[in-house]
C-alpha cells in the first residue's frame, strides 16, 4: 500500500518511517509535518493509506481526516487516547498510542491491508436478500451468505459500507449503518457510536469508554454512553 505520514514532530516521522521499514507490503511515498500541502500531493499521488496525527496547530487530523477521498483508509497515531471515540467517527482503521510498539503498528496495518482487499472487490450489488428470526441472506462479493445473528460479533460501519464480523470470517456489504441496525434484533444488538455495533452477547468486558469483545477494543460514543449502560449494561449484561 502506497502509504504517506502527516505529524508536525520530525521524532514522531521518524519513528513512524522506521515502523514502516520494519513492516512487510508498505511503501512510503512521502512525510509531511502538517496538513496544508498534502491535497496537492493526493491529488497527484495515489495514497491508500495516511499515518495521521491528531493534535497539530492549524487543520488538526480529525478535520483533515473528514476532507480526504474514501479511498484512502486512516490510522491515526497519537500521544493524546481521549480522541479515540472521535477518531472512529471519521471511518478510521485504527487508533495508535505513541510510542507505538512495532507489533501493534503491524496489527493496524493488517487490518488496513484486509480492508483494502474487500473494498477492492465489486460491491455494487451487494445487499441484504432477506431477514428471518435469527438470521439473513447479504449478497456479497458475488455470493449469497446466510449470516446468523448469534454468530455477529460485532458490525463496523466503514466508508459507504458495513462489515460483519463473527469469528471466522467478514463479510461486507453496501448498506449505511443505521440501515442494518434497523434489520437487527434489538434485544441483541445495541450501536454504542457513529461506527460500530455490538452483539451483546459476545461482549466480554466493559469500561466507561470501550467495549471488549475478544481481542477488538469497541469505543464507545458519548451520545450512545447512557442508553447503552442503562439498557443493556444494568439490566441485562451485569444481571446474567
Amino acid at each position: 500500500m502506497n502509504c504517506i505520514i502527516i505529524d508536525d514532530e520530525p521524532l514522531a516521522r521518524e519513528a513512524i518511517e522506521m515502523l514502516i521499514n520494519q513492516t512487510d507490503d508498505l511503501d512510503l511515498i512521502g512525510s509531511f509535518s502538517g496538513p496544508e500541502t498534502v491535497t496537492s500531493f493526493m491529488e497527484n499521488n495515489t495514497v491508500e493509506l495516511i499515518f495521521l496525527d491528531i493534535h497539530m496547530p492549524g487543520i488538526n487530523g480529525i478535520e483533515f481526516a473528514r476532507t480526504i477521498p474514501k479511498e484512502t483508509f486512516v490510522i491515526f497515531t497519537t500521544a493524546y487516547s481521549e480522541f479515540a471515540t472521535d477518531s472512529y467517527e471519521v471511518d478510521a482503521i485504527d487508533y495508535l498510542i505513541k510510542p507505538i510498539k512495532l507489533g501493534r503498528f503491524q496489527k493496524a496495518v493488517e487490518k488496513a491491508h484486509t480492508y483494502s482487499k474487500l473494498f477492492k472487490a465489486d460491491y455494487a450489488d451487494n445487499s441484504v436478500e432477506q431477514v428471518a428470526d435469527d438470521f439473513f441472506f447479504v449478497k456479497a462479493e458475488r455470493r449469497i451468505f446466510k449470516v446468523y445473528f448469534n454468530n455477529i460479533l460485532f458490525i463496523q460501519g466503514l466508508k459507504d459500507y458495513v462489515v460483519m464480523h463473527s469469528e471466522t470470517q467478514k463479510v461486507i456489504t453496501a448498506m449505511n449503518i443505521k440501515t442494518i441496525h434497523d434489520q437487527l434484533p434489538k434485544d441483541m444488538f445495541v450501536r454504542v457510536s457513529k461506527s460500530y455495533i455490538i452483539n451483546v452477547k459476545h461482549i466480554d468486558s466493559v469500561d466507561n469508554n470501550t467495549v471488549y469483545i475478544g481481542t477488538n477494543e469497541i469505543p464507545i460514543g458519548s451520545i450512545y454512553r447512557d442508553f447503552f449502560f442503562n439498557e443493556f449494561v444494568a439490566k441485562k449484561i451485569v444481571s446474567r
